[in-house]
């Protein structure tokens, strides 16, 4: 069963207190703990083989790619990560691959003010070769409500960060910088809608659209593409981890003359429309996922 199907019959389940401002179903959980900030939750794992190639990915690179992409979460938000916890389950039965695995982490953690505080380490038996590693982060945003993706409107402009396409050949998969000033940038000012892209910008796009009840007509041709990378890949490869967002139309201009990122390209990409919840379309009308794979979606075996 494909994640999403199975998602949509376990979540509605699940009870939330009063303090759960945002439950399942956005890049964090938004918790009201009472203070002048609130919480942000997320927790994401890397998988050996699915998520990094098992036999050519030092430890070190596979610790901070988990970190970072749940830095991309906390972005999303636009937020401030603060704590972290990592469980980590490998079938390695040397020393040096685990203390080369935290070494990267906390090389990582260390370059985004993030603390290491908890987790737990255990092996898996030898019966197939890889690793499993999750891990839980903590932050905060102001005690303003942070970027959702359900908060788009129709009229509004869709806006991307950086490049897209050709991720794991390219090695931009490891080698990414979550976005967390420009969120921070974005979410004071410009937007209250955002969404994190990791499973392929269609896949994503369509998220942000269900989730706030419109429609998406997004142009393909003005997605900046990474190096050798196909439209195909551009709409449906994932690992970019980039940031997908909306902006009035009355502030976009002010938006592109004032954005400080000049490593960082910034592109108008599409508009908010009405349109049956999640669907997205190319300027003809034509639901793009006609033409272009959907995404990853992780399968439940």
């Amino acid at each position: 069963m494909k994640e999403i199907e199975l998602l949509k019959k376990i979540l509605p389940s699940l009870h939330q207190a009063d303090s759960v401002e945002v439950g399942p179903g956005d890049d964090c959980a938004v918790l009201d703990l009472g203070a002048d900030h609130l919480l942000l939750a997320a927790v994401d794992q890397v998988v050996a083989n699915v998520h990094y190639d098992l036999d050519a990915t030092a430890p070190q690179l596979i610790a901070a790619k988990l970190l970072k992409r749940n830095l991309s979460d906390i972005a999303a938000m636009g937020g401030s990560a603060s704590w972290a916890l990592l469980a980590l389950a490998s079938t390695h039965n040397n020393d040096s691959w685990y203390t080369d695995f935290y070494a990267g982490l906390e090389s990582e953690a260390l370059r985004w003010d993030v603390s290491i505080c908890g987790g737990d380490l255990t092996g898996l038996r030898q019966t197939v070769p890889g690793d499993v590693a999750s891990l839980t982060i903590l932050g905060t945003v102001p005690g303003r409500f942070p970027a959702l993706r359900s908060n788009a409107l129709s009229g509004e402009l869709l806006y991307a960060t950086g490049c897209f396409g050709n991720s794991y050949s390219s090695g931009h998969h490891l080698n990414f910088s979550p976005r967390l000033r420009e969120g921070k940038f974005l979410a004071e000012t410009f937007t209250r809608t955002m969404i994190d892209v990791s499973d392929g910008l269609l896949l994503d796009a369509g998220r942000l659209a269900i989730a706030s009840r419109v429609g998406v007509e997004m142009w393909p041709e003005a997605v900046p593409r990474r190096t050798g990378a196909a439209l195909e890949q551009v709409m449906g490869d994932g690992e970019d981890y980039e940031l997908l967002f909306t902006v009035a139309p009355d502030a976009a201009a002010r938006l592109e003359k004032s954005w400080p990122f000049s490593e960082v390209l910034l592109t108008r990409i599409g508009r908010i429309i009405v349109g049956p919840p999640g669907v997205v379309v190319n300027r003809q009308g034509q639901p793009l996922a006609e033409i272009y794979p959907a995404g990853f979606n992780h399968v439940v075996k």
